[in-house]
């Protein structure tokens, strides 16, 4: 049985459609990605899988429990980190904490309170006023809150925006543990760096999903071609580059440039044709994450228009 598996699923707001025709499934004990621009339906689609919106057409199963029937069953096994952590600031940590027990009917309230801040790090801090922490803290409290009942699916939603690198990366290292005991995890996010620590990902655009499948397996789908540019001529070759045939994104990192494209014959004229014009040397390079990332985007249409 697979944690989440569902077809074709759509919710509309008015004439608006935010999730359109959205098919997907995720391995149980799998850390799935879910990426894609702002405004592109990752939200929406999160909440319906958690059962927090009915969707207007599709189906699907959650933990084996039925899209459309068990909502209440689906919520009272995942749980759910908002994109904002939800916590009474002039409370403590513990006393968010028992609270949220007190909401599960988690008995003993108390002992799962003090087993959560254990194996959170929390323990020393459990005192500490939630408005006074710092993110990377707060973070850490909310997934505390959202793991205390022991859910079988965890569902983020850009849970490490807005924190510094340290805590990104102790945030990570608490999901690959949840994960290596069975927990299931779906995480959205901007950042490539984590999308690549996920064992596959899902990239949504506009309400369509538009790939699914292993990092290596959606940048080799993708069919791109990145040359890496060097030399002193890189700026005045940056500008030149752009509209040129085979040329979709032209895009400085450091002192190098990167050009990409989808068909690799003309792309590499218009890199030998500059390179005569220019100051520059070019070789081929990877396709990054990235790359495939701006394709997608530059190649969709905004559905709010």
């Amino acid at each position: 049985m697979k944690a989440i598996d569902v077809t074709g699923l759509v919710k509309r707001y008015g004439d608006k459609t935010v999730v359109n025709e959205v098919s997907m499934s995720v391995e149980q004990g799998e850390i799935a990605g879910f990426l894609g621009p702002n405004g592109s339906g990752k939200t929406t689609t999160i909440r319906v899988m958690c059962g927090l919106l009915t969707p207007d057409a599709g189906s699907g199963q959650v933990l084996g429990y039925d899209l459309g029937r068990d909502q209440l069953s689906i919520k009272r096994q995942v749980g759910y980190m908002t994109q904002r952590f939800s916590f009474y600031e002039d409370l403590s940590i513990e006393e968010n904490l028992s609270f949220v027990a007190r909401l599960y009917h988690l008995r003993p309230a108390r002992k799962f309170v003090n087993d959560t801040l254990a194996d959170l790090g929390l323990t020393s801090r459990r005192k500490q006023l939630a408005g006074s922490l710092s993110g990377g803290w707060k973070q850490r409290m909310a997934l505390a809150a959202c793991i205390m009942h022991k859910p079988k699916l965890l569902l983020l939603d850009e849970p490490t925006a807005g924190v510094d690198p340290k805590a990104r990366r102790e945030f990570w290292d608490e999901i690959n543990q949840l994960a290596a005991g069975g927990m299931t995890v779906l995480v959205s996010t901007h950042y490539m760096d984590e999308a690549e620590r996920c064992h596959r990902i899902h990239y949504i655009s506009y309400g369509r999903l538009l790939a699914s499948g292993s990092v290596d397996e959606v940048v080799r789908d993708a069919n791109l071609t990145t040359w890496i540019v060097t030399g002193p001529g890189t700026r005045d070759a940056a500008e030149a580059f752009k509209g040129m045939p085979g040329v979709d994104q032209v895009a400085p990192f450091g002192a190098t440039l990167h050009v990409v494209g989808r068909d690799a014959g003309l792309l590499k004229q218009s890199v030998a044709t500059l390179g005569k014009s220019h100051d520059i040397s070019a070789r081929i390079g990877q396709t990054s994450l990235e790359d495939v990332f701006i394709q997608f985007m530059a190649g969709s249409e905004d559905n709010m228009q």
